[in-house]
Order: C-alpha cells, then sequence, then structure tokens
C-alpha cells in the first residue's frame, strides 16, 4: 500500500464533499487529536486516519436527505459505514483494515462504547471538539442554516447541554486533561452570553 496515496485521494475526495466547505477543517482537527491523545501508545495510524477523515461523511449536503422530515430521522453514522468501503478500496486502502475502520467509525458517537483503541481515540477526540473556542465557532455557525439551529438560543442550548454532560463521558486521562482549558473557555463565553442577555431571548 502506498500511504502517501491513499492519504491525499481521501482528503481530496473529503475537500471536494464537505459542503458547507468549513465543515472541512473538522476532519484534520480531529485526527491530530486523536493522535495526541495517544501519548506513545500504539495503535493502527491508517485505521484511525481513514475513520477519522470519513466519520461524517453523512453530514455534508450532497450525502445527506434535503427532505427535513427524513433528515430528521438521518443516520449518519449508518451512511458513513455503508460508504466507507467502496470509497476505501478506490483510494488504495488495505482491505484488511477496513472493517476495523467501519468500526471506528460505527463507535464515534458519545452514546456508543467503542471495542478498540482506535476507537476510543477518535470517540475522545470528537468530544473534545464539542468544548473550547473552536466548538463554539462550529456551533454558531450552523444557526440559520441548519433547522437545529434557528435562535442563538439553540446554539447556546446545545453548548450548554455539552459542557455539562460531556465532559464525563471522556474515557482517556489525556481526554480528560486536555478538555479542562476548552470547558473554562466554553463556559466563560456561555456565562457571558447570559450577563449580555440579561434575561432576555436571543
Amino acid at each position: 500500500m502506498d500511504q502517501a496515496a491513499y492519504r491525499t485521494a481521501v482528503t481530496d475526495y473529503i475537500r471536494v464533499q464537505a459542503k458547507p466547505p468549513d465543515k472541512f477543517s473538522h476532519q484534520p482537527r480531529l485526527y491530530h487529536l486523536a493522535t495526541q491523545l495517544a501519548e506513545g501508545r500504539p495503535f493502527d495510524d491508517d485505521v484511525l486516519y481513514a475513520a477519522a477523515w470519513l466519520h461524517d461523511l453523512g453530514v455534508f449536503i450532497g450525502h445527506r436527505p434535503e427532505d427535513l422530515a427524513a433528515l430528521a430521522k438521518w443516520d449518519h453514522v449508518g451512511y458513513a459505514v455503508k460508504e466507507a468501503p467502496a470509497l476505501l478500496k478506490q483510494f488504495g486502502f488495505p482491505n484488511d483494515k477496513i472493517p476495523a475502520v467501519l468500526e471506528t467509525i460505527r463507535t464515534h458517537l458519545p452514546s456508543t462504547k467503542p471495542t478498540s483503541f482506535e476507537g476510543v481515540l477518535l470517540r475522545d477526540a470528537d468530544i473534545l471538539e464539542q468544548f473550547g473556542a473552536v466548538a463554539i465557532l462550529r456551533t454558531v455557525s450552523k444557526i440559520g442554516r441548519d433547522t437545529r439551529f434557528v435562535r442563538f438560543s439553540d446554539a447556546l442550548r446545545v453548548l450548554r447541554h455539552n459542557a455539562d454532560q460531556l465532559p464525563a463521558q471522556l474515557q482517556l486521562a489525556s481526554a480528560q486533561r486536555m478538555a479542562e482549558p476548552r470547558i473554562k473557555i466554553l463556559k466563560a463565553f456561555l456565562e457571558a452570553a447570559e450577563t449580555e442577555a440579561n434575561g432576555m431571548e436571543l
């Protein structure tokens, strides 16, 4: 396998498919975070890379349903798991590692339990992406273009839930340490927004 060739292929593919375009930056950031969390422990870098880059395929415009009723029921993880094998073969990824990639994608949500170290790395990294300044940017950018985010208060509600509920779901000590300053930033933002709103609806 030419590792550089498949990585270039998957990066180029996601760069085109990531719509809106700001969704592209999540993939390289997520992979970098996940590798940092390993702190020297061995993992399959091919599996982690492929899973990090393909895990959100089902949230991109052009891949997810346009019908609002269908979108409300949409299983974006199931879609990514279904589409990934053919894409990985097309990119020249080793066939014997594809099942591990699919399992890592399948278990990357906070509500799931990873069955591999690569899965834990990806899941914890994805949770970390819900804290801090970048998480605020990612969330507020959805206002007005995502049916779940009509008002500022919708974004604040999601951010508040993330700050309150997600820290306890981190599995790795490295992720818990990395989360601390990000959570402080997120909570400070939420407190400032509440103070400035002064009891009025945002």
